[in-house]
């Protein structure tokens, strides 16, 4: 095994840390597992439940598409697959580990060294560059100046804008921050690739170019990708397709 140092940034409290990579055996292992996520919202004296016993299980290197109309518990469910949000009930196991059980330190960690989210709504720095929004994610991860700012040219590259570094977010349309947001998603090599409509924004040719960088990932780089989407052109590379409705899950 290996050790990796890793700068964590959590609260307003930054910690260093030794995080030893474990042997995960593919063949016995789902990549994503999660079993009967419920999700209830509290407001007021009345009570919403978005998600109603939902389990989903993804194998190492599939890509999985999550769809379903707008309300049905999509992204709250993403985000609960990604560590973002606590679910009510259920349980969530990410390459072996149930991250339902770890401490929110322990959970900011996993999810640092193992998860790239992909948000729809981008959510880059704005008084960063393109090329500092992509370095400050790979800086995070433990990776020094030099080389992640070499990596972080390269990343933008792989999304077509290798000649947008020096723009701020307000100088970019909305195609190229979502494409930002995507090369930041993939800083460090996660192997997860978590993403909430990663080509709502894109015209056919980048949204083509996306969808191809998923499918590499996932194909010849051996990473687990999870989108949800209600873009028809991914079905095409999808192995397996999941609909949610009214917050259940629902046959193909």
């Amino acid at each position: 095994m290996t050790a990796t140092s890793i700068e964590l940034i959590h609260g307003s409290r930054s910690h260093t840390s030794t995080v030893r990579s474990t042997y995960i055996d593919r063949a016995e292992t789902n990549a994503i597992a999660a079993c009967g996520i419920e999700m209830v919202y509290h407001t007021g004296a009345e009570n919403y439940q978005a998600l109603k016993q939902v389990d989903l299980e993804v194998k190492f290197g599939d890509i999985q598409l999550l769809m379903g109309p707008s309300g049905s518990g999509k992204t709250t469910f993403l985000s609960i697959l990604a560590g973002i949000l606590t679910p009510s009930g259920g349980s969530v196991r990410l390459l072996g580990q149930e991250i339902t059980k770890l401490s929110s330190s322990k959970l900011a960690q996993f999810r640092l060294e193992n998860i790239g989210f992909i948000f729809q709504g981008f959510n880059l720095f704005p008084a960063l560059t393109a090329l500092e929004n992509v370095e400050v994610a790979l800086k995070l991860k433990g990776i020094r100046k030099t080389a992640a700012h070499q990596q972080a040219q390269e990343l933008l590259e792989q999304v077509g804008l290798s000649d947008k570094g020096k723009r701020l977010p307000q100088d970019l349309s909305g195609g190229q921050k979502q494409r930002v947001a995507i090369a930041r998603a993939l800083a460090g090599n996660p192997q997860l690739i978590m993403a909430d409509e990663p080509t709502a924004a894109l015209d056919s040719q980048n949204g083509h170019a996306v969808i191809e960088l998923l499918r590499n990932l996932a194909k010849e780089k051996g990473r687990t990708v999870l989108i949800v989407t209600h873009d028809p052109r991914i079905i095409d590379v999808a192995d397996h397709v999941a609909y949610l409705e009214d917050g259940i899950m629902r046959d193909s």
